[in-house]
């Protein structure tokens, strides 16, 4: 089997996201201070999951989700400078420096000599790019892609303009519901690297059984593992 093309996730697969979530949605907890936590959150999950079809992914529609969260718990009356407070973090988050999780740079650099690398993420498009730029890991891209979802037709779509098809493509990322199960339906290999907190929406059982499905703590171990199933 030859290989030509690794897709590669970007938040929490390349770089850290998802705790700059978390601390974000701690501190919108504390604005709340009359209501009970986990009541909060349940609503908040509720929202983000009912917003994803209107703003999409990433912390603009999670910034409005808060508003909306906010005023649905305290009946349309949050207390006074929540909503200054909520477009506040909403803002920190947009700015927050960019950190490469440990062995990106060197796994990257490994793949790009021999395979064509696509950066495959969702989000929005302002912030992806500029997170990328932050990373300064843009020039080991022959391509990037920011979409809406990620699913089959997705995959197809993406490995069959970047690459050969999918069924020479790799994809890795640490979601289980968005990086390995939509590209495996596409006849992609997929490699689940999981980060240390995963958003509940991208939660799913592993393909254990599948042939083309892996799963690494690491991504060092990505290139060789790529490299075992190649004979490009």
């Amino acid at each position: 089997m030859t290989i030509t093309t690794v897709g590669l996730d970007a938040d929490d697969t390349l770089w850290h996201n998802e705790t700059v979530f978390r601390l974000t949605q701690a501190r919108f907890l504390d604005l709340l201070t009359d209501h009970d936590n986990a009541a909060i959150e349940a609503r908040l999950a509720e929202i983000e999951r009912r917003n994803l079809r209107l703003y999409g992914y990433g912390v603009k529609g999670f910034t409005l989700s808060m508003i909306e969260t906010a005023m649905e718990m305290c009946d349309g009356e949050p207390p006074a400078g929540a909503i200054r407070e909520i477009l506040a973090a909403g803002r920190e988050m947009l700015a927050h420096p960019v950190e490469t999780l440990p062995g990106v740079d060197e796994a990257l650099a490994r793949l790009s000599e021999r395979y064509r690398l696509v950066l495959i993420t969702k989000g929005d498009l302002l912030d992806q790019e500029r997170k990328l730029a932050a990373s300064g890991l843009g020039d080991l891209f022959a391509a990037v892609e920011i979409v809406s979802e990620k699913d089959r037709a997705t995959y197809e779509r993406v490995f069959a303009r970047h690459g050969t098809s999918a069924d020479e493509a790799v994809m890795a990322g640490n979601s289980m519901r968005s990086d390995v199960l939509p590209a495996l339906e596409a006849g992609a290999f997929a490699v689940h690297i999981p980060y240390a907190i995963t958003w509940a929406h991208e939660l799913a059982d592993a393909p254990e059984a599948h042939p083309r499905y892996g799963a690494l703590d690491r991504i060092a171990d990505l290139p060789a593992w790529i490299d075992a199933r190649s004979d490009g």
